[in-house]
């Protein structure tokens, strides 16, 4: 509950500050709607809010599980040989100098308008960290412990399940927190290109009309939802790993 007490200040002081500026400035509602309008707007339409929301968590943690099933086994292939290290990290490196927002389009037209082209265009957009953060993980054994490892006869499959996974994980959960927040983008920039509904929609749709209350709503709601999966990743971290420096330091720090 400690720990709460912070983002709640920040979060009263923010809102304070956004009240004030409305005010002082007396900037029309068209281009800045007051915190309670806003309030109100969330009130009345929540549960159309949720349902367009509960569209882009889908695409969101779709996107997201596929970045993790793909990305940390292409970690352990690159690392595993020099060989198709230097075969698949140029195209990788690549594939990340395509705006996604370019990509979009062309994969819709491809696959259509259904879920499952979102779903990879947030792939897209959310793997890339966890392949590069899985790999720094991998390589982090040093040179002592694989010399420890070689003097108990360890196999290669226990070296890597009782050293290199273990001294790994710190990093994984690093690219897999950012992955977590840049699938909701992948999700929205799915939606921009092609969608009927989602908070993406939502937001082209309350831009075209101007209704900044229902836009202020939405952009709400996409924080939540950010907020809720990294703390959720964050959670299953301290799980894992509890005996990494990380999770003791904030354990100590929250006393």
């Amino acid at each position: 509950m400690k720990t709460m007490v912070y983002p709640l200040i920040t979060f009263v002081l923010f809102v304070v500050g956004w009240y004030a500026v409305s005010i002082l400035f007396e900037v029309p509602p068209y281009l800045l709607p007051r915190p309670e309008a806003v309030a109100e707007r969330i009130y009345q339409d929540f549960a159309f809010l949720c349902h367009h929301a509960l569209v882009t968590t889908y695409e969101s943690l779709g996107g997201f599980f596929l970045s993790i099933v793909l990305g940390i086994p292409l970690a352990l292939l690159i690392t595993s040989s020099s060989i198709l290290e230097k075969a698949i990290m140029p195209w990788l490196v690549l594939s990340q100098t395509f705006p996604k927002v370019a990509l979009a389009p062309l994969i819709i037209v491809w696959f259509g308008l259904g879920m499952g082209p979102k779903i990879v265009i947030t792939f897209l957009v959310a793997f890339f960290p966890v392949v590069i953060s899985s790999i720094v993980g991998l390589r982090s054994m040093e040179r002592e412990m694989v010399e420890l490892a070689a003097s108990m006869r360890a196999t290669r499959l226990q070296v890597f399940w009782k050293f290199r996974l273990p001294l790994a994980l710190p990093s994984i959960f690093s690219g897999i927190k950012v992955s977590v927040a840049f699938s909701i983008v992948g999700a929205v920039i799915a939606e921009w290109v092609g969608a009927s509904e989602g908070l993406g929609y939502l937001l082209l749709s309350a831009n075209a009309n101007l209704d900044t209350t229902l836009l202020f709503s939405v952009l709400a709601f996409l924080t939540v939802i950010g907020v809720v999966l990294y703390y959720a990743i964050e959670y299953l971290e301290a799980l894992l790993i509890p005996w990494h420096a990380t999770i003791r330091l904030k354990e100590t720090t929250s006393l």
